[in-house]
């Protein structure tokens, strides 16, 4: 049983179904086309950008204000140009919604938000509900590249450190540190040392954990199961945790999660990117570390060993190939550069130029 087919699986599909209910029937159709090649997490994503989109179309837009959502038909939604895709766009820059709180996207929010739409159009064209497919007219924001944070080796082996001794901690968090130690020097161990997800550790069952084959099952996005493995220091990190998880009389036995919080409950999301706040924030004061940046390094870690980005994506679960060449360029281009400082030419080489 994995993450998203218990509880959590059960309320994303609840929310989503509540968020759905708002969107015009054909939707319905929409959603359980892709639902073999999407994670439950995604399809409330999509849920709520048409969503959005919608309620514009309906309240603001001029071609189709006063239509309403529940009986906005296909026939519709052939009517919607590039330009009411592209007026959306430009509306959610900033708005107020019916209760009047302010709402800002930037355009790395627009371009997700674009890219929904286009999936809905281009699913209902390939189905032939659709003469044509005109979220395809429409130019993705441009988005500009911010600088890559990385770790470098020194920064790395001290948060390990202080997350292992509780060093540079406060005397309120050293006291949870005795409690939390094992744990969270797993987790950190884990990020590193794997290059996995957040999602994918917050989803880790006990048994998708095979210590002494030093393997473990992670749930992908869009669903897909994946063996991963792991380096003998961080299985040692992982058993240590694990005996002491075991042990634990709070811990209820039919608690499957892997990570636990001290309530005995799975560790979530936000709480494993404060966990590794806390200890990036003493080890590296100055860079914002977010566990995405430990994966990172593990990405880095693996590149600087193979000099194979093909290998670094599979590991890493990236689709396009272009995904690890943007967080791996530097390396490339380090190699490049030492590789052509390093030709020789010999004597006779130069009396042949």
């Amino acid at each position: 049983m994995d993450y998203f087919s218990s509880r959590n699986y059960d309320a994303l599909v609840k929310l989503r179904e509540i968020v759905q209910s708002q969107l015009p029937s054909f939707c319905n159709e929409y959603f359980i086309g892709i639902s073999n090649n999407t994670s439950p997490l995604t399809r409330l994503g999509y849920a709520r950008d048409l969503s959005l989109f919608f309620n514009y179309l309906t309240t603001v837009n001029f071609n189709f204000k006063g239509f309403e959502i529940d009986k906005f038909l296909m026939k519709d939604l052939a009517l919607v140009s590039p330009s009411d895709i592209e007026q959306f766009l430009e509306y959610i820059s900033y708005y107020k919604d019916e209760n009047g709180k302010v709402h800002t996207n930037n355009d790395k929010a627009k371009a997700r938000k674009l890219s929904t739409i286009r999936s809905m159009f281009k699913y209902f064209y390939n189905k032939e509900d659709l003469e044509y497919d005109v979220s395809a007219k429409v130019s993705r924001p441009k988005l500009h590249e911010k600088e890559i944070i990385r770790l470098d080796l020194h920064e790395t082996e001290r948060m390990l450190t202080y997350v292992d001794s509780g060093t540079g901690l406060s005397k309120h968090q050293q006291d949870f540190h005795k409690i939390t130690q094992l744990r969270d020097t797993a987790m950190i161990t884990l990020f590193l040392g794997t290059g996995i997800r957040i999602s994918e550790c917050v989803g880790l069952n006990i048994e998708d954990v095979n210590i002494p084959n030093r393997e473990f099952t992670v749930t992908r996005k869009g669903g897909n199961r994946v063996i991963l493995y792991m380096s003998e220091d961080v299985a040692i990190a992982l058993d240590r945790y694990l005996i002491e998880r075991n042990n634990n009389p709070k811990i209820d036995k039919k608690e499957r999660a892997f990570f636990v919080s001290l309530q005995g409950k799975r560790m979530g999301v936000r709480a494993t990117q404060k966990l590794v706040k806390k200890y990036s924030s003493i080890a590296t004061p100055l860079k914002k570390i977010t566990p995405h940046k430990l994966r990172s390094k593990f990405g880095n870690n693996l590149y600087n060993q193979t000099k194979e980005i093909y290998v670094v994506a599979e590991v890493l679960g990236h689709k396009v190939i272009n995904t690890t060449k943007k967080h791996y360029a530097a390396q490339s281009e380090q190699i490049r550069e030492d590789a052509l400082k390093n030709v020789v030419l010999s004597p006779d080489d130069l009396k042949n130029t």
